[in-house]
C-alpha cells in the first residue's frame, strides 16, 4: 500500500514537472517570436526607407508619392495632377535580407490616375531580393527582383492576388523552370477597399511561399538571374542563384495603403 502511494506521488510530481516545463518552453517560444519580429514602420516616418522613382535619383520622393501617417504607408498621387507619365516607383527598406518572414496588410483605394496603364488598375506588389536601390539606373522602371504581385478585383472576372512576377529573374515551380513573366496564384479575388493580410516566407535561394489571409497560394524555388528585363549590368549574372536582396513596395499609378509591416529574420 505504501509503495503504491509512493508511486502515485512520484507519478503526479513528474506529470506536474513536465506540464510546468512545457508551459515554460511554450512561453519562451512566444517571447522569442514577440521580440524578434521588427516593425519596419516603427518610427512612423520614411527615415529607414529609400525611394527610387523612374527618372529621378534614389532618395528623391517625387511629388510626395510615399507618405507615412499613423503607422500607414500610403502610395499617394494627389500632387500628380492626374499625370502619371510612367513614373513607376518603389520604396525600399534600408538593408538587404536573405532568410526571413515578412507580413503586412494592404488595401487599394479608389482613384487610379487618368493616364495610368490599364493593367496597373489595382495593381501593386512586394518586391523581394531586389537589387540595391542606389545602383538602379535613372530611367529604370523596375528593379531586378521577384514580385509578390498584389491585385484587386475589377468586377469583371477572376483576378487573384499573391501572384509571382519575375523582372530579370526566373524561378522553378514543381521542379520546372518557369520563364513566363507572371504566374497566377490560387487566391480568390478581393473587391472594394478591404484590408488583405499577406505573409511571405523567403529562404535564401531555396523556397519562397506566399500566403493570403493565412492560406498558402503560391510556392516556388531556386530563383536565378535571367530574362528579357535584365539590364546590361545583370546579363553577366544570368543563371546565378539569387540568395538575398532588398525589399520594396510598388507605385504603379493606383493608390494603395500598407500597414503592420513586420519582418522576422531567420538563421541560415
Amino acid at each position: 500500500m505504501i509503495l503504491k502511494v509512493f508511486r502515485l506521488v512520484i507519478f503526479s510530481f513528474c506529470c506536474g514537472f513536465l506540464l510546468f516545463t512545457c508551459k515554460n518552453e511554450s512561453k519562451k517560444i512566444e517571447n522569442i517570436k514577440q521580440t524578434q519580429w521588427v516593425n519596419l514602420l516603427s518610427k512612423n516616418n520614411l527615415d529607414d526607407w529609400i525611394v527610387k522613382i523612374k527618372g529621378y535619383p534614389a532618395g528623391e520622393n517625387y511629388k510626395n508619392t510615399f507618405r507615412v501617417n499613423n503607422g500607414i504607408l500610403s502610395v499617394d498621387y494627389t500632387e500628380y495632377n492626374d499625370t502619371f507619365n510612367n513614373t513607376f516607383g518603389h520604396i525600399y527598406y534600408k538593408k538587404s535580407f536573405s532568410n526571413y518572414k515578412l507580413k503586412l496588410d494592404y488595401r487599394f483605394l479608389d482613384g487610379q490616375i487618368a493616364d495610368g496603364e490599364a493593367w496597373a488598375y489595382k495593381n501593386s506588389g512586394v518586391m523581394l531580393h531586389c537589387e540595391d536601390p542606389k545602383k538602379i539606373g535613372l530611367d529604370q522602371g523596375f528593379p531586378v527582383s521577384i514580385e509578390a504581385q498584389l491585385l484587386g478585383g475589377n468586377g469583371e472576372g477572376a483576378r487573384p492576388t499573391g501572384n509571382v512576377c519575375t523582372p530579370g529573374m526566373h524561378i522553378n515551380i514543381d521542379n520546372r523552370l518557369v520563364t513566363e513573366h507572371c504566374i497566377p496564384s490560387t487566391s480568390q479575388t478581393f473587391l472594394d477597399d478591404q484590408w488583405i493580410h499577406v505573409e511571405l516566407e523567403v529562404y535564401n535561394d531555396s523556397i519562397i511561399k506566399h500566403f493570403i489571409n493565412g492560406e498558402k497560394v503560391m510556392e516556388y524555388t531556386k530563383p536565378i538571374y535571367g530574362g528579357e528585363y535584365s539590364t546590361s549590368n545583370w546579363e553577366s549574372k544570368a543563371g546565378e542563384p539569387v540568395k538575398s536582396g532588398y525589399i520594396s513596395l510598388q507605385s504603379e499609378s493606383h493608390p494603395i495603403e500598407f500597414k503592420n509591416i513586420e519582418i522576422l529574420e531567420l538563421s541560415d
